[in-house]
């Protein structure tokens, strides 16, 4: 069966730039603000109106949730996985920088390619992108064990987050192999993404009462940044992404995604004035090649292979 989805154009290329830029700085604007109202119930509260959003778009274009069965528990599944994930984010961010967590909150396309080599028959790991996942893993053994920088308290304290991130980027990867094997990988953008939303809102919301992080201090800076989070991070962005990967060929628009935890980076040392260690450097360059390598490796073969070869 021949892929209908068309080549990135300009259009898709600028798109995916704002949307990276947008992915790249969410840990930064939740960091920025954590001390005013806890990340787990900025997460939440975002969610929740994000879901609502999409709501409303669905309400208008008349594009009703199925009630069969499969399709409302896949998407009960992905909605408390995506809950998970996010909650992973807001707790680690109380230990760990924004920069740290961008990078190990990316490594999700290592655990969904070994998720989608699981569970799918379909979908089978070349000899190079194994190489990509060991060197991805290496990476990560780098960034947790180089620490002599640190004080014990300190070392402790990132550590927590940074397995927090680790474990938040593998249940992303869960995520896309759920929708990936599932009914819900046929459903609409909306959907998937009201979902997704739907769960988050409600379960990190009632995570922050059962923990008493509902008090917050709210100030101009503080709803600026919750409004654009909403807006832009859980509405916007998320339905631009979803467009694009439904209309444009996924390998290309993966790398331009690799422009996100670079600007995560970044931003965390640009805005919040944090520290890149030398072990975190070196463990996350090792990490963002790594995933690189899995993800284009199908793409830069198929670009290998239709290459014409002189007689």
């Amino acid at each position: 069966m021949t892929d209908s989805r068309l080549n990135v154009d300009v259009s898709a290329s600028l798109t995916m730039v704002v949307v990276c830029f947008i992915w790249g700085m969410q840990q930064t604007a939740i960091k920025s603000i954590a001390d005013d109202i806890a990340p787990v119930l900025q997460i939440g509260f975002r969610s929740f109106l994000g879901a609502l959003l999409v709501w409303i778009v669905m309400t208008v274009k008349r594009n009703s949730l199925k009630q069969s069965k499969d399709y409302v528990i896949s998407g009960i599944v992905v909605g408390t996985l995506f809950a998970l994930e996010f909650l992973f984010v807001a707790e680690g961010l109380r230990y760990t920088s924004a920069s740290h967590m961008t990078v190990f909150l990316y490594t999700a396309p290592i655990f969904a390619a070994v998720g989608l080599q699981l569970f799918n028959k379909n979908e089978t790991l070349a000899g190079m992108q194994w190489f990509g996942i060991a060197l991805a893993f290496s990476g990560i053994a780098v960034a947790f064990i180089s620490r002599d920088e640190m004080n014990s308290h300190e070392m402790q304290d990132i550590l927590r987050g940074d397995i927090m991130g680790l474990i938040a980027g593998s249940l992303w990867g869960a995520t896309t192999v759920v929708v990936r094997c599932t009914r819900l990988g046929l459903a609409s953008a909306e959907h998937t993404l009201f979902f997704q939303l739907g769960g988050a809102g409600l379960l990190l919301l009632s995570y922050a009462a059962v923990t008493d992080q509902l008090t917050f201090s709210l100030n101009y800076t503080v709803s600026i940044n919750l409004f654009l989070q909403v807006i832009f991070v859980s509405f916007a962005s998320y339905l631009a992404w979803f467009s694009l990967i439904r209309k444009y060929k996924a390998s290309q628009l993966g790398v331009l995604s690799f422009m996100t935890p670079v600007i995560g980076v970044l931003a965390g040392i640009i805005i919040l004035n944090e520290k890149a260690h030398a072990g975190f450097v070196w463990g996350a360059i090792l990490i963002l090649i790594g995933v690189m390598i899995v993800s284009v490796w199908p793409w830069l073969y198929l670009k290998i292979r239709a290459r014409p070869t002189n007689s």
